[in-house]
């Protein structure tokens, strides 16, 4: 069964120019475009999570029941609203998640059609941008069974067909505790290792196989996904094999037919350096201004700053800031990062006044 378009290689949407932030075509229609479309009606009128996928430049809503779900070859576009307790005020926060072969048309209009949510929400949401493997622990805290990511794009999913029509696909679980990542990864014998837990998709009959130096989370958690994929499946069959007891002639390996990708692990996450620099309208891009010793009274007022931890990017707005220096946050921070080492990392837009625990947990000293 064909697994749907063929997407553009890997990371194609990094070298994304985002040109059509702050033109003035973009800024005159931006308002008129939010309001015009049927994606954002009804939205943000009380607390919960809501989904949306690009298709064909269009926003579509992605099925609650997939929510956590996400291919690497989509972007999605994710807004989770929650209610102050003291004010009962409603706050925002808007995220666009990108697929590791998400193509450059594809980042742009994720990127633009989230800031156009920002629009239609009379600019009160904070703006994200996630990349898959590298999401932040907010966007991480939405989905309370973790985040899924297979192979090609939803529309070569393997929604509403029968287990016998299902192509095989094979899922990693690693990680610790409630940071369990789970991953479809090629069916390739060299790519399963004795340190985690995999789950192969035959379709009438699935395999968990736990890896003789797999973690006890790792293994609650493929359990779980097992016992849910069996609900929603229906008719299908499981074993659980355990690595020092199966036969190397068992089918759980000779299912394992296909030879492995490219090695698309990037840099760890870690680092605990950071740095502030400040918008220059003058070179259009960012100047550091501080390397140490960071605090929330180096944000002045009347310019945008943007602090890099090593882990997380935020760009600060500060409200007496220029018209052109208040807009394109997302884009700004997008082209900072083409020059850095890390240009996966995830990004937040905050405007003076919102507030964000990860934010000024970042900018204390």
């Amino acid at each position: 069964m064909p697994r749907g378009l063929v997407k553009a290689k890997k990371y194609d949407w990094k070298d994304s120019n985002l040109a059509l932030f702050g033109s003035d075509t973009e800024k005159q229609v931006k308002k008129e475009s939010a309001e015009a479309e049927p994606a954002w009606q009804g939205v943000g009128q009380e607390p919960g999570i809501k989904i949306w996928r690009i298709v064909n430049f269009e926003v579509v809503d992605w099925p609650e029941e997939e929510y956590g779900e996400f291919y690497n070859g989509d972007s999605y576009i994710v807004l989770k609203t929650t209610k102050d307790a003291d004010s009962d005020k409603l706050l925002y926060d808007a995220h666009f998640w990108i697929g590791k072969n998400s193509t450059q048309d594809e980042y742009g209009t994720v990127a633009y059609k989230t800031v156009e949510l920002d629009t239609f929400l009379d600019d009160a949401a904070i703006q994200h941008r996630e990349v898959q493997g590298h999401e932040s622990s907010l966007f991480k805290s939405y989905f309370s069974g973790g985040i899924t990511t297979m192979q090609g794009g939803a529309d070569s999913g393997f929604r509403h067909v029968t287990p016998e029509e299902y192509e095989a696909r094979l899922l990693r679980f690693k990680g610790q505790k409630k940071d369990i990542a789970v991953r479809e990864i090629p069916r390739a014998r060299s790519l399963v290792k004795s340190c985690d837990v995999y789950i192969l998709d035959l379709g009438d009959m699935i395999y968990q196989w736990n890896g003789s130096e797999c973690n006890k989370d790792e293994k609650f958690k493929a359990m779980q996904y097992l016992v849910d994929l069996k609900g929603k499946r229906g008719s299908a069959d499981s074993e659980t094999l355990d690595e020092d007891s199966t036969s190397s002639s068992h089918k759980f390996y000779a299912a394992l037919d296909e030879e492995a990708e490219e090695d698309e692990s990037d840099d760890e996450d870690d680092g605990d350096s950071k740095k502030l620099l400040k918008y220059s309208a003058d070179s259009d891009s960012f100047e550091t201004v501080k390397d140490s010793d960071i605090t929330m009274d180096d944000f002045a007022p009347e310019d945008v700053f943007l602090l890099d931890t090593e882990w997380e990017v935020f760009v600060w707005v500060g409200s007496g800031a220029s018209p052109s220096e208040k807009n394109n946050g997302i884009p700004r921070a997008h082209k900072y990062l083409q020059g850095e080492p890390k240009a996966w990392r995830p990004i937040t837009v905050i405007k003076e006044g919102q507030t964000s625990s990860s934010f000024a947990a970042a900018a204390s000293a």
